[in-house]
């Protein structure tokens, strides 16, 4: 078979695919093709990983913290405001957190939680700046595995949920993630402001035990869809890929628990014993959510 042919099947069967989608998003930014996301998505890595430390290896970090307090203040702003959308558009106005399918109508409650999806889709891409002030700032221990997987991962996989289910049972994921974050960037705005605000930065620590509480809950209902004898969601698909994905982030996480905090390896001794970053984030600042 020649190659043009083989080309002309994959995108036939591309075409049919997308004609399964959500027409309610045709013509929104980001959502014609998952190419362009896929783009945005590697050249992240490519940067972090791997141009970024190169450009900054002969260079002094920057001094970023006006900005991180501009950038962490208005994540917690946006994240309250995700979480208020996702409340009203379904979570706390009808849905059972049991088996809740996708309103596909034109209803004002419908849009709202296609609205909403879509925004916590596009907060994905604003939170790669995370890792890009790391690299600035050379922080690069702070570029784990774990949370350069994190960050690239959750917006690639959220297209497929927008473009074909946006709502219903597999959106509940994204609700507790935005609360989780409202907490987390509160931490880091804080942080950012510099050492007199250490005393109010006790519960760090806790940062994981809340995001390991997250993934537990997200893993438990997800995967009461497996137990349920009947269920009109129309994508389970994307219940297998929320209780895989909060399996997956458990195990990472209990992992970061463990090097970090049961065994101490996050940092060197010599590095806690110098208190705050100059920068404005503490020594032990992480960003792996």
């Amino acid at each position: 078979m020649a190659f043009s042919e083989y080309t002309y099947r994959a995108v036939h069967l591309y075409d049919e695919w997308l004609k399964d989608a959500d027409p309610r998003l045709d013509g929104w930014f980001l959502m014609s093709s998952p190419f362009p996301q896929t783009v945005i998505l590697l050249s992240y890595i490519y940067f972090v990983k791997s141009l970024g430390p190169r450009l900054m290896e002969n260079r002094k970090p920057f001094n970023l913290r006006p900005i991180l307090i501009v950038y962490n203040f208005s994540s917690v702003a946006l994240s309250v405001y995700m979480s208020y959308e996702f409340v009203m558009s379904g979570w706390g106005t009808g849905y059972s957190f049991k088996c809740d399918p996708v309103d596909y109508s034109h209803s004002p409650q419908a849009m709202r939680m296609v609205q909403t999806c879509w925004l916590y889709y596009f907060s994905k891409f604003t939170e790669l700046l995370d890792t890009i002030f790391f690299v600035l700032r050379k922080k690069n221990n702070q570029i784990t595995f774990l949370h350069v997987y994190h960050h690239a991962i959750m917006p690639f996989t959220w297209w497929f949920g927008v473009k074909f289910a946006p709502g219903g049972i597999g959106t509940f994921h994204g609700l507790l993630n935005c609360i989780v974050h409202v907490i987390m960037y509160t931490y880091y705005g804080l942080s950012a402001l510099g050492p007199s605000f250490q005393k109010f930065l006790w519960w760090k620590k806790h940062l994981t035990s809340i995001q390991l509480i997250q993934f537990v809950i997200v893993t438990c209902h997800s995967s009461q869809y497996f137990f349920m004898e009947d269920c009109g969601y129309q994508y389970p698909i994307f219940v297998y890929i929320v209780a895989l994905y909060g399996m997956v982030f458990l195990l990472l996480f209990l992992n970061f628990w463990y090097h970090a905090y049961t065994k101490g390896k996050r940092l060197p001794k010599v590095l806690r014993a110098k208190g705050p970053d100059p920068n404005g984030n503490g020594v032990l600042h992480n960003k792996d959510e």
